[in-house]
């Protein structure tokens, strides 16, 4: 078009930056082409036209680059739900869900007009589950039957799929069953993988069986979630025979799948198989396979492979810190300090850090994050100091803090104090402080979660009486009762009598409740039947004294659990 001197217009641009990501097989030269296209609309005065700079942020998310889509958001004159949406999957895409809820509201609250379509819930709902935000997820649920969403194939797999990684597996299956005869591929993975998430292999293979006995095919998704089952249950046959039969469905295994075999080998000490795996593949292994191998290594404290694998890692990912932390940790445990401060130096060299490790827990519908050894939150010398307490009595019982984790040459007591600043300990300490007892505790964290925070959440669980549920970036860990446990198991959840879907309805409705004293009791039972009525399109049976006008007085009295409550009225309108 521009050798032919052929005017453009803004749909000229929007085919084209879409056209530069589906033809590129990677995304380095497909950045520069988009960049080159941006310009170009920019000298064109295109560059701020809704649709332009709609996609504009679409492939920006898609390429990583957050910056450059913040930058074309922020400059728009005018944002439809389309614009919003992107910009909301672009921070849920690209691991920044808290971002994402925090742009939802913002959008909720900045036009009447603005309605959520069904890619707005699947990106937020897809954010809920990044940082563990049930409240919200519940919320998004009663907007998802009061709109009719959830005739949407699409958005219920979303909402099962927020459900399972928010600890809820019984939610999930319920949501599944309620598909019925529409499920999709997606459906059945995500079912497999919540059931691999929460450690229950047998059923996630059971599940696959079941898929395929109904004639839907596996994809290379359900391979990845199914192996990944095996390998958190230690099924180690299963997962071989899995892993052999996907030649029966035309699937040829990537290194996602190798990774996931080597996951599953290492992790049951068979560790040299793992690397004859590796060894025979017929791809170049990629940073995920070596980086399974190294995990291993780190269980099993096994130095001679865990160095044959980062000899791979520090090619392949020469800036990840994370690779070099764990040889650390391998040498440390077998006491080969030289070593130890041979990496510390090598990280100094290069200047590498490694990612800090961050915890989320919501709270009364609000999400806090806590940072490792923070030392700018006000609030965590308190919380420090309640996990100290912890400590203590776990002391008198026999416990000796892992302070093998921590990798700097300093006085145990030292090192002890670095370990009650772990993310994780902040999260548990602050739910334990913000909730109400019998409330689960439900943390989310970016990196492993490690030995020492494993021990000290079990005795809190039974301390403490509550339910503890973290997910790291591997798999759950429920604690009850000073043990780590499984959550309820699928067959138990299947005999409930109860239909979910009320339940939930209920949920979002009855937690909301009245400031003592602002209105009549009669008043606030009367409002809550409203909005039910409301989200179940049944017909309003209200006294006259209960007008638009008094409801919208009620709205300042409300406190729903922390959450602006108008926000909450705008969806049920």
């Amino acid at each position: 078009m521009g050798r032919l001197r052929v005017p453009v217009d803004s749909y000229s641009y929007v085919h084209g930056l879409k056209a530069c990501i589906a033809a590129s097989a990677s995304h380095v030269p497909a950045s520069a082409l988009v960049c080159e296209i941006h310009a170009h609309a920019i000298r064109r005065c295109y560059g701020l036209h809704t649709h332009v700079a709609t996609t504009l942020i679409d492939c920006y998310a898609k390429l990583g680059i957050i910056s450059y889509a913040e930058s074309v958001f922020a400059a728009m004159p005018e944002r439809n739900v389309v614009s919003w949406t992107a910009m909301i999957g672009c921070y849920a895409k690209n691991e920044r869900p808290g971002d994402a809820i925090m742009l939802f509201q913002e959008m909720m609250a900045s036009d009447e007009d603005l309605v959520p379509n069904s890619i707005t819930i699947v990106s937020i709902l897809h954010a809920c589950a990044g940082v563990n935000a049930l409240g919200q997820g519940k919320l998004l649920h009663a907007y998802i039957l009061r709109r009719g969403f959830d005739s949407l194939v699409s958005v219920l797999n979303a909402l099962m799929a927020m459900y399972m990684k928010c600890g809820c597996l019984e939610a999930g299956r319920h949501i599944f069953n309620s598909i019925g005869h529409r499920k999709d591929v997606v459906s059945w993975n995500t079912l497999i993988s919540g059931y691999g998430m929460h450690g229950f292999g047998h059923e996630a293979v059971q599940v696959f069986e079941e898929m395929t006995q109904m004639g839907v095919l596996p994809s290379i998704i359900t391979f990845i979630s199914v192996l990944g089952a095996c390998s958190h249950a230690g099924l180690v046959d299963e997962g071989k025979r899995l892993f052999e039969s996907m030649v029966d469905y035309n699937v040829t295994p990537r290194a996602e799948h190798y990774a996931c075999m080597v996951d599953l080998l290492g992790r049951a000490g068979h560790l040299d198989e793992a690397v004859e795996l590796i060894q025979s593949m017929h791809i170049r292994p990629s940073p995920q396979v070596w980086g399974s191998l190294l995990g291993a290594c780190r269980i099993h404290r096994h130095v001679e492979y865990a160095e044959m694998a980062c000899s791979q890692l520090f090619d392949l990912e020469p800036r990840n810190a994370g690779n070099y932390v764990l040889l650390a940790d391998i040498y440390a445990r077998a006491k080969l300090h030289s070593e130890v401060g041979v990496l510390k130096d090598l990280l100094e060299e290069h200047a590498l850090e490694k990612v800090p490790g961050c915890s989320w827990i919501e709270v009364k519908k609000k999400l806090h994050m806590f940072v490792s050894v923070d030392n700018k939150n006000p609030q965590v010398e308190e919380l420090q100091a309640l996990i100290g307490e912890f400590v203590t009595q776990m002391k008198n019982d026999g416990y000796v803090p892992d302070t093998g984790v921590v990798l700097y040459d300093i006085e145990e007591e030292e090192k002890e104090k670095i370990l009650l600043g772990h993310s994780e300990k902040l999260a548990v300490a602050f739910g334990l402080i913000n909730t109400g007892r019998g409330e689960v505790v439900r943390i989310t964290k970016n990196l492993r979660l490690c030995e020492d925070c494993h021990s000290v959440t079990k005795f809190i669980s039974k301390f403490a009486e509550r339910e503890i549920i973290v997910r790291d970036v591997n798999r759950f860990h429920h604690f009850r009762d000073g043990a780590s446990v499984k959550c309820m198991s699928p067959a138990s959840a299947a005999d409930r009598k109860t239909p979910y879907t009320s339940q939930i309805l209920m949920e979002s409705i009855s937690v909301a409740t009245l400031r003592e004293g602002a209105l009549k009791e009669e008043h606030g039972e009367r409002l809550q039947k409203f909005a039910l009525q409301q989200l179940l399109h049944k017909p309003l049976h209200l006294e006259p004294e209960i007008t638009h006008g008094k409801i919208q007085m009620a709205v300042q009295y409300f406190n729903y659990k922390g959450v602006d409550f108008t926000f909450l009225f705008k969806l049920h309108q």
